[in-house]
């Protein structure tokens, strides 16, 4: 109880105090580069969502709207992976390179296995699923948010499906570093659970550790998205006030403005070093380089 009264109280610090105290408090300036700023990458867009990270560092995203799932290469060209995705939204590379994805439209889980084939079609895995974002643990299992049910749901590496959390509304989800925890978001809450991941996929120890989202002047709600650690164990998360950071201690460190005044859906880390950020915000896709790196899981 201590630590959730301690993370509400700093959660009202960030949101009261100007944003430059807050960085110069809380070790934001630890992450940004001085003079660095957002940089424009692709514009044109209907909605992007989805960025992760293969294991060079290209990145990946999808144009929901359009049923496209774009790649960014390490020379920020952008090309076309797939023009018939379903209105995907949620996108993720788990072990061996494959890569992971929801198909919205048509209600199923998806996967690239690029590493057999750079131009491999879309396997199915799981049909008939409501999903949105998703995230592949280090065995191959994927846990996959079902808002329009109210659930979490756990398809294993076996493909049977679970379900994993109830009496929710989760939208973005994301593991931390070695896998002990998932973390999810609800878009119309301003708070982010947390649960802990057993060795058979199942969930436990449900609770709100990482305190409270800010809620900007002028909004109603947090608009929590989606998520990423960066290998310290700082969480980044993409809201209504922009990229928000939450330290290894669930204590808000700041929050990085958005780069521009639309929705911020997500944010993974990537390029060669993986010490870029990439975000998808409304019609347009942004990077910005940092002091620190977020290596995908399955290559730490």
């Amino acid at each position: 109880m201590q630590k959730v009264i301690s993370c509400l109280m700093l959660a009202v610090l960030s949101y009261c105090l100007p944003a430059a105290l807050v960085a110069q408090d809380m070790s934001l300036a630890e992450i940004l580069i001085p003079d660095e700023n957002w940089e424009l990458i692709g514009e044109g867009y209907k909605f992007t969502e989805g960025p992760a990270a293969d294991a060079q560092g290209n990145v990946n995203f999808t144009d929901v709207p359009t049923n496209t799932i774009y790649k960014i290469d390490l020379q920020d060209n952008i090309t076309v992976f797939d023009d018939q995705a379903e209105r995907t939204s949620g996108l993720y590379f788990g072990p061996g390179g494959k890569l992971y994805a929801c198909r919205m439209g048509g209600k199923k889980i998806v996967v690239y296995d690029l590493a057999k084939d750079p131009q491999a079609k879309a396997e199915v895995l799981a049909e008939n699923v409501g999903v949105n974002d998703l995230v592949v643990d280090l065995k191959g299992g994927v846990y996959f948010t079902d808002p329009g049910n109210q659930r979490v749901m756990y398809l294993d590496p076996s493909r049977k499906l679970h379900v994993a959390a109830t009496n929710l509304k989760p939208n973005g989800i994301i593991l931390s570093p070695r896998a002990g925890t998932l973390v999810v978001t609800e878009n119309d809450h301003p708070w982010l659970w947390t649960f802990r991941v057993e060795t058979n996929g199942t969930l436990s120890a449900r609770g709100p550790q990482f305190g409270v989202v800010q809620v900007p002047e002028g909004e109603k709600l947090p608009k929590s998205d989606g998520m990423i650690f960066d290998d310290d164990g700082r969480l980044y998360l993409a809201s209504a006030a922009g990229l928000q950071v939450f330290d290894t201690q669930a204590r808000p460190c700041g929050t990085i403005l958005k780069p521009q005044k639309a929705f911020l859906s997500n944010v993974v880390f990537g390029g060669k070093n993986f010490d870029t950020l990439y975000v998808t915000c409304q019609d347009k896709v942004y990077k910005r380089k940092t002091q620190v790196k977020g290596k995908p899981d399955w290559l730490r």
